[in-house]
């Protein structure tokens, strides 16, 4: 078979790179096409309401009714994508603990229980990450947010410090720390994942 004269190693190398380019589109497609490999993970960082017992005597009680959704004044509680449940996202809205506590008196089901006050709630507790947090630095948002007075700066170490007894896991050091910094250094671990009942 005669090579064309014309053809030589600049068209040899273009014609490749084409061929590689063509190749990379066609498995772009087929894996833009492909169906989802198994269901999409769900968040684990969120928080039941106050007063929720524990997370399966939770499960079994609560009907998905929302009436402690309804109930919640600044609209903190929020049905979970997956079951329906009620569950608070930190970040986005944390618990304001009402006074009242309307959300657990809109529960008849005793999903949530009646709390004592704001120092019985136990929804969570808040960890913080010290290699992000700069509290070091002079930013002491949460502390000065925080409606139980969990936080405190430890003036040793330069460090944030969180009261496991006063922490009620409300969630408003999180949200705070997320509007005023790049990287959020404090997050509440919820109440059934201390106890070692994730779902």
């Amino acid at each position: 078979m005669a090579t064309d004269p014309s053809y030589g190693r600049r068209d040899f190398i273009k014609d490749s790179v084409r061929s590689v380019a063509k190749a990379a589109q066609e498995f772009s497609r087929e894996a833009d096409a492909a169906p989802a490999k198994g269901p999409l993970p769900i968040r684990m960082d969120w928080l039941r309401p106050p007063g929720a017992v524990g997370e399966g005597l939770f499960l079994d009680r609560c009907t998905q009714c929302g009436d402690c959704i309804k109930a919640c004044p600044p609209g903190a509680i929020v049905a979970h994508s997956h079951d329906a449940t009620p569950v608070l996202f930190a970040d986005r809205s944390p618990c304001l603990l009402c006074d009242d506590f309307p959300c657990i008196a809109a529960c008849a089901t005793g999903a949530l229980l009646p709390v004592g006050g704001i120092a019985d709630v136990r929804m969570g507790m808040a960890v913080v990450s010290h290699r992000l947090c700069t509290a070091g630095q002079g930013c002491y948002a949460c502390v000065s947010k925080c409606p139980t007075s969990a936080l405190a700066m430890d003036l040793g170490s330069l460090q944030l410090t969180v009261t496991a007894g006063a922490c009620v896991g409300c969630g408003m050091c999180e949200m705070v720390c997320k509007t005023v910094n790049d990287h959020v250094a404090i997050r509440v671990t919820p109440a059934g994942r201390l106890a070692g009942i994730d779902r």
